[in-house]
């Protein structure tokens, strides 16, 4: 009798990973807090998106949603935290995608792959680059902008984390124009407004959430906007495209969320579902709409093609502009 019960015990021991993991598995998701990597300081558009959606997350899922900032090498350090995750759903990631398109051509060393290592759940909210200058630079229009790095090359500075979305832009309008100005790195977008903002900087592509307010404040002046249309909250601002010369121009700050690689497909609908449905609430659309930011929720399937278009497209930029980070 003792060694039928001993061996009944060791079959039970034998089968508990088993069953813990079975268990696991059936437990519905989300069963506990999910931390949400930003890779960027914190006060920037991804931190201000993601704390928005965590508390209406939270609210429907009962789970709290950990936002935690995770800076450094443009979002590349926090994105190589999370490919490290385990793909349970309990770590994500909401970062500007544009600047992980990008980082592929900019750095010779990556320690990720963007189209292997990761899993695209969804696309949040495109916000266009607001384009400004410090209220003293003698210019109203991107025209007078091109115009003014032309006469004086290497005058004018453009702050900006390099490697961005923003600095992309940038490069983006040295190209197609060969207007000349000297880009001073940042740590990201709110110390790029700051910079400008107090009169150490000249010239600023940044997303219209972050950048809005210290236009209303007086404290940036508006000159352009790089959408394919004007924006609604400042309809007296041209957009980059209206400039002679400049036709097509268009570029921005697309946000979106991602797992590790094999995040399970489950988790992956249930997440980009749920944040489809919150871009949809008449508070959420009124509060994107007045900070110049639209919903743009995407399948992981479509956001998964954009990522691969968009990392094709600044490739080329990259490649001509001959500018690389070691």
């Amino acid at each position: 009798m003792i060694h039928c019960i001993r061996m009944a015990m060791i079959a039970m021991l034998a089968l508990a990973p088993v069953l813990s993991a079975q268990a696991q598995s059936a437990t519905p998701w989300p069963a506990k807090a999910i931390r949400m990597i930003i890779p960027v300081p914190p006060g920037g558009t991804s931190d201000i998106l993601a704390r928005m959606l965590g508390q209406k997350l939270t609210e429907t899922w009962g789970q709290q949603i950990v936002v935690e900032s995770r800076p450094g090498a443009n979002g590349n350090i926090g994105v190589e935290l999370l490919v490290r995750s385990p793909p349970d759903g309990y770590t994500l990631c909401l970062m500007d995608v544009g600047n992980l398109s990008i980082s592929p051509a900019m750095y010779t060393r990556l320690p990720f792959d963007i189209l292997r290592d990761l899993t695209p759940v969804t696309m949040v909210s495109y916000s266009t680059h607001l384009v400004t200058v410090h209220p003293s630079v003698p210019v109203k229009n991107v025209g007078e902008v091109i115009a003014l790095a032309k006469k004086n090359p290497g005058k004018l500075n453009f702050p900006t984390a390099l490697g961005s979305a923003a600095h992309l832009a940038g490069l983006l309008l040295q190209q197609r124009t060969g207007a000349q100005w000297v880009y001073v790195p940042t740590k990201g977008g709110q110390s790029s407004i700051l910079t400008v903002a107090t009169g150490e900087g000249d010239l600023l592509f940044m997303g219209m959430l972050q950048t809005l307010p210290h236009v209303k404040a007086g404290r940036l002046k508006p000159i352009a906007v790089s959408g394919d249309r004007r924006d609604p909250s400042l309809p007296n601002v041209a957009t980059v495209a209206e400039t002679p010369g400049l036709d097509g121009f268009f570029t921005g700050s697309w946000q979106g969320i991602l797992g590790p690689a094999k995040l399970p497909v489950e988790i992956t609908n249930k997440m980009a579902g749920e944040v489809r449905r919150i871009l949809a609430l008449p508070d959420v659309l009124e509060k994107l709409s007045t900070q110049g930011t639209l919903p743009r929720p995407q399948t992981p399937q479509e956001m998964g093609k954009w990522l691969a278009a968009e990392k094709d497209r600044w490739a080329r930029v990259v490649k001509d502009s001959g500018f690389k980070i070691e």
